[in-house]
């Protein structure tokens, strides 16, 4: 005897079955999309380096700019490290500003990982482009964002870039194709938890 619900569930599925493969039959661009990943929660630069694990499984090159963490020994710095064929990592950042604690210092760095975004942005060998905390940067006028935008829309055709970093503005969304912000429910440091290895960086 035939489960009624699972026979209810069945056509349900094939319907909606139906309903998708007509809705991706509308979708046939293929280009390069500007994404961002913003806003107070935890996962901005963690869903940028998932992106960029994603491409290396297709064999694609990548090229990686981070804008403020320094020097700081990562875990995705040491494990992308790995892949000296397809990534182009550069570590340009002088660390958190409360640290630097020098603001011409911390403009002439990032004028300096701009440069360098530029370069991986125009270099056909890399399909993709993850500015990590390029969002910092753009929050205290280190960069001009009008400058900024206009650089990342004239990408070439087929180039990602993402874009990281709370605080995104309102220039740079209006511009992304693809924008999510993190939402901060619940974080360990507000309950006297540091920052970990292999959790945190």
């Amino acid at each position: 005897m035939t489960d009624p619900k699972n026979a209810e569930h069945t056509e349900a599925m094939k319907a909606l079955q139906a309903e998708r493969r007509e809705l991706m039959r509308s979708k046939t661009e293929e280009r390069g999309l500007l994404i961002v990943n913003t806003g107070d929660g935890k996962g901005k630069s963690t869903a940028g380096f998932g992106m960029v694990a994603r491409a290396l499984g297709w064999g694609q090159k990548v090229g990686i700019v981070q804008y403020i963490k320094g020097k700081w020994i990562t875990g995705e710095r040491q494990f992308f490290a790995k892949f000296p064929d397809q990534v182009r990592y550069e570590v340009m950042g002088e660390g958190f500003t409360w640290d630097t604690q020098d603001r011409a210092r911390d403009v002439a760095a990032a004028e300096a990982a701009w440069a360098t975004s530029l370069e991986m942005i125009a270099d056909p060998a890399l399909d993709l482009v993850l500015l990590d905390e390029l969002n910092i940067a753009l929050r205290y006028d280190y960069l001009d964002i009008e400058a900024v935008v206009a650089g990342l829309v004239a990408r070439p055709e087929g180039k990602h870039v993402c874009v990281t970093g709370r605080n995104a503005k309102p220039e740079l969304l209006a511009a992304a194709d693809l924008v999510t912000e993190m939402t901060l429910v619940k974080h360990p440091f507000e309950q006297g938890v540091k920052a970990q290895r292999g959790i945190d960086f």
